[in-house]
């Protein structure tokens, strides 16, 4: 056995850490949860005003628009009519609002430090330590830190612990993206006087933007798979359903209620990636 005199603890520390942080900034994440705890609450309610067979429709058209395919619009549409044939429409649409608001803080946040980080050597340095460890460490351990800090249960830690789950890939993919601009036409725009913002607003982002799109998917499905592990912490939506068919082992429930997860990931999956070759940016030399 390991000797119990050189056992060395951390966790006293990140406790201690985190009641601080609480008692220091109780007003500062009391706001963020007001922000959005409304945010979801909008959106949710946006998207249930929109009648069931509107929605259909529009994924049947949006799949046609967007991957030129009528099997792949006619499936994406069945999918969604399989969501709400078993019962989870409601359902399905709060976990929607939920990997919207998720996204979207997401990639506002990995946006600028992916950017940071392609700009930057020792910003790369420093940042991807991080990303390797966030992406390493095990989805439900998120869930902890934000309990404490927000000192509730409900959509608002399920949705920031999102957030820093599915970070990592569109901070990954906008760095990865910015830097495989081809050398010679960065030099072609610097030799036609462009500035260091002109450079990077008006050619290695464009020409970055297959990347950025991969990135943005990717954070997406990631953060659909962590829905599932947030309604431990109260999240609701679909996976609450999830978790209530694997407490009482029901194993018909568990079927359609995950059935209803795998259909919105392909929906959201098809139509993402449809959208990123559509704006794909042909590279040049």
């Amino acid at each position: 056995m390991f000797p119990e005199a050189l056992e060395f603890h951390v966790a006293p520390w990140i406790q201690h850490g985190l009641a601080w942080l609480v008692d220091r900034g109780g007003g500062f994440f009391h706001g963020i949860s007001v922000a959005i705890t409304r945010s979801l609450n909008t959106i949710e309610a946006g998207l249930l005003a929109v009648p069931w067979w509107v929605w259909i429709g529009g994924v049947l058209l949006a799949g046609w628009a967007i991957t030129r395919r009528p099997l792949t619009a006619l499936t994406l549409a069945a999918l969604m009519l399989a969501i709400g044939a078993f019962g989870y429409w409601e359902a399905a649409i709060e976990t929607l609002a939920m990997v919207i608001v998720a996204v979207v803080l997401a990639v506002a946040i990995g946006l600028p430090l992916g950017i940071a980080m392609a700009e930057s050597r020792r910003v790369h340095a420093l940042v991807i330590p991080v990303l390797d460890a966030m992406q390493t460490m095990p989805s439900f351990v998120y869930l902890i830190p934000v309990m404490m800090l927000f000192q509730a249960l409900g959509p608002v830690p399920g949705t920031l612990a999102t957030v820093v789950y599915a970070l990592p890939p569109v901070a990954r993919l906008v760095d990865l993206g910015i830097r495989q601009v081809p050398a010679d036409v960065q030099e072609a725009a610097r030799a036609f006087g462009a500035t260091r913002w002109q450079l990077l607003a008006q050619v290695r982002l464009p020409l970055a933007l297959p990347s950025i799109m991969a990135g943005i998917n990717q954070t997406t499905m990631m953060a659909l798979a962590m829905v599932v592990i947030a309604s431990m912490v109260g999240a609701g939506g679909v996976g609450e359903a999830v978790m209530r068919a694997i407490q009482r082992v029901d194993p018909g429930a568990g079927f359609e209620s995950g059935f209803t997860i795998v259909a919105l990931a392909i929906v959201m999956d098809r139509l993402s990636q449809g959208l990123a070759r559509r704006w794909q940016v042909p590279r040049t030399g």
